[in-house]
């Protein structure tokens, strides 16, 4: 045979080859189901409620981490691709938000708080917070003020930036650093005066120590100023204001340069009127707030986080038992604070102060909110819009409407009734990401 009949046969079969190629390339390509797009979903719940009203027989179209869509649901179609999630008998709601919480503690009836502080190496308490984050997540609880790291440093920072790049999931947390407190006022406590005890947050005494302090805070990555307007330092131990109004205007002053707001701790009436007057975003605790400092801070725009399930819980720990007996003093001083506070028309968020009790339970800050006066519908507003406008003034927080964060959440029943159902999370989404599936 001939090589160069091999040769030609084998060209004969490339030509083939290229023909079948560019005939399979001409001919109509076969459709496909289009694969969902994962970047847009379009939710369709029984009700909604916006961060203000309940809704029913409305669709919301979350895309690329926003909420691009909200309306009946006739009116907001699924575009090409997007998956659709139907949620019978569910209220979709804005994911919450706790304004006051301290995820480098854990519930004081397991570890008292100076063990915490003294014992505990950070690493512990670190690793325990990674916990904890993720608890308070899967409870529903999107974005968390987180108010003071209580002896552990710059750990609240680390904690944050890895919710951030992915590396742990957690809410959304903003920053306090250590806080501020009086020089001698704070804890732990009771030790031989030449005995020097790490404390719970950093001490800065006079204008120019809390002007330094304040700024090495926000150095460090504080979001928030933290500073303690009153604390247990009276002669028999009862708070009593720890700086001037001078001194707190000096830190508002500061962090309002550095355009952050500052948060106050105070549980006394002149702590809070001090306090109001200096310019604060936010009063924490109020304890024994009255109708006067309440309409002060009314009038200047001060916001009130009255942490109610702190004071239930450390109750309990002490023996009480709500229902039987008297109520303690501090449980009967705090419905009279929110009395004064709800006729006063002052706002009211939510902060839980979670930590004190155990990470993942924030709801029972809203199931005290409710049997201290207000109504489930403020309660929820309190949770979300009201809330997100503290730590987003934009308004792109806390709300179900077009271009807000797509922070969601999903019960089974209607919270404007029954706020008990937020114990129990159907769906949590953050940024768009679905964290807790249906």
């Amino acid at each position: 045979m001939s090589p160069r009949r091999p040769l030609a046969r084998r060209a004969g079969l490339v030509a083939l080859l290229l023909v079948a190629l560019l005939l399979v390339a001409a001919a109509p390509a076969v459709a496909q189901p289009a694969a969902p797009d994962s970047s847009q979903l379009l939710l369709r719940p029984a009700r909604l409620f916006d961060g203000d009203s309940l809704r029913t027989g409305y669709a919301v179209l979350v895309r690329g981490g926003r909420i691009a869509q909200v309306g009946p649901a006739g009116q907001v179609a699924a575009p090409r691709g997007a998956r659709v999630l139907d949620l019978p008998n569910a209220t979709l709601l804005p994911g919450l938000i706790d304004l006051h919480s301290h995820v480098l503690l854990h519930a004081y009836n397991e570890t008292p708080w100076d063990d915490q502080v003294l014992r505990e190496p950070v690493g512990e308490r670190v690793a325990r917070a990674v916990v904890h984050v993720r608890r308070t997540l899967d409870a529903g609880f999107t974005t968390l003020r987180d108010l003071g790291t209580e002896g552990a440093g710059d750990a609240d920072v680390g904690l944050k930036r890895a919710i951030e790049k992915g590396v742990i999931p957690g809410p959304r947390l903003v920053v306090a650093n250590r806080a501020i407190v009086m020089r001698g006022s704070y804890a732990p406590s009771g030790y031989a005066p030449e005995v020097s005890v790490p404390q719970g947050a950093e001490e800065a005494a006079g204008l120019e120590e809390l002007s330094r302090v304040a700024r090495d805070q926000i150095r460090r990555g504080a979001d928030v100023v933290k500073v303690y307007a009153d604390y247990r330092w009276g002669p028999d131990g009862e708070a009593r204001p720890a700086f001037t109004l001078a001194e707190l205007q000096r830190v508002v002053e500061i962090a309002a340069s550095s355009g952050r707001p500052v948060v106050a701790h105070a549980v006394t009436a002149e702590g809070m009127r001090r306090a109001t007057l200096a310019g604060v975003q936010t009063i924490e605790h109020g304890d024994d707030g009255t109708a006067e400092v309440f309409r002060l801070m009314r009038e200047r725009g001060t916001v009130f986080v009255p942490t109610v399930a702190a004071g239930d819980a450390v109750s309990r720990y002490r023996g009480w038992v709500p229902g039987q007996g008297a109520e303690p003093a501090r449980i009967a001083a705090k419905r009279a604070s929110m009395r004064a506070a709800l006729e006063s028309g002052v706002t009211i968020a939510n902060g839980s102060d979670v930590g004190v009790f155990p990470h993942g339970e924030n709801w029972r800050e809203l199931e005290l909110l409710a049997t201290h006066g207000m109504a489930p519908a403020q309660v929820l507003r309190a949770a979300t819009s009201v809330a997100g406008r503290v730590v987003r003034p934009d308004g792109t927080l806390g709300v179900v409407k077009a271009g807000a964060v797509a922070d969601l959440v999903a019960v089974d029943g209607d919270p404007t009734r029954d706020l008990t159902v937020l114990r129990r999370m159907r769906l949590v989404m953050q940024g768009g990401r679905i964290v807790v599936a249906p």
